[in-house]
């Protein structure tokens, strides 16, 4: 059993083609997209009809549910990029899917934990940036599930952690932004630091899973061209750097 697993693509589709291209070099059994696919100042009609045309498991993440929510104040501008340029049949699929489930051979997907889409698995959110989960709140989120892995994605930092009963959790990192930040519950930023695209391969081999991390460059450019393009200044670091840009004294 070998398989590919993506997530927060955020509707950058040539980073997507790239990690495509990658594991269908590589091969793989199948794949799993954990969600947050489309919002984003990019490409959202065009990634969504392209996962529409696989045969992937599909999650959705809290940026599908954010997308099909009416606007309301503080309504992210990503989210009202994808709503305006996504049609009825893409919608419709995103309010299909689920943002957890369990799978074959004992695995267990979710967006962000089993519990909530926008809560991180192994991560905890604290002032500035992320640290690493404690054992103890990572088996609070995981509460009751058992499976012997545990995909997650939401934080778009990759990471291969092992629970206190030995599953494995792994987080793909993000396809497709690979630095972000958000005022709530209080200012915090997630920077990878390079602008690749992250995947992971997971597999089973002599009855015992095992994970690889992959960063994959692709052409970033011209994704941070189409966001500037498109009124997203805030992006050209975020998909050339890996870093949020710094912010304006005040906090602005």
């Amino acid at each position: 059993m070998r398989f590919a697993v993506v997530s927060d693509i955020h509707g950058n589709l040539a980073a997507l083609e790239a990690v495509v291209a990658d594991f269908t070099r590589r091969g793989v059994d199948a794949v799993v997209n954990l969600g947050d696919a489309l919002s984003g100042p990019l490409l959202p009609l065009e990634t969504a009809r392209y996962l529409l045309a696989t045969n992937w498991i599909h999650l959705a993440g809290n940026h599908e549910r954010q997308v099909l929510t009416a606007p309301a104040p503080g309504d992210d501008p990503a989210d009202a990029f994808a709503r305006r340029c996504l049609g009825a049949p893409e919608k419709q699929w995103m309010a299909s899917l689920p943002h957890c489930r369990p799978w074959i051979e004992d695995i267990y997907l979710c967006h962000g934990s089993p519990r909530r889409d926008n809560e991180c698995l192994l991560e905890t959110i604290e002032p500035g940036r992320p640290r690493l989960a404690t054992a103890a709140e990572i088996d609070e989120r995981l509460e009751p599930i058992t499976a012997s892995v545990v995909l997650c994605g939401h934080s778009h930092v990759p990471r291969a952690a092992r629970g206190t009963q030995g599953a494995l959790l792994v987080n793909p990192g993000s396809v497709g932004q690979p630095a972000w930040d958000d005022e709530l519950p209080f200012h915090h930023a997630v920077e990878n630091g390079s602008p690749d695209a992250r995947y992971a391969i997971v597999e089973r081999r002599a009855a015992r899973w095992r994970v690889e991390l992959i960063a994959l460059p692709y052409d970033h450019r011209a994704m941070a061209e189409l966001a500037l393009r498109n009124g997203a200044a805030d992006w050209e670091s975020i998909l050339c750097r890996g870093y949020v840009a710094a912010r304006k004294p005040g906090g602005g």
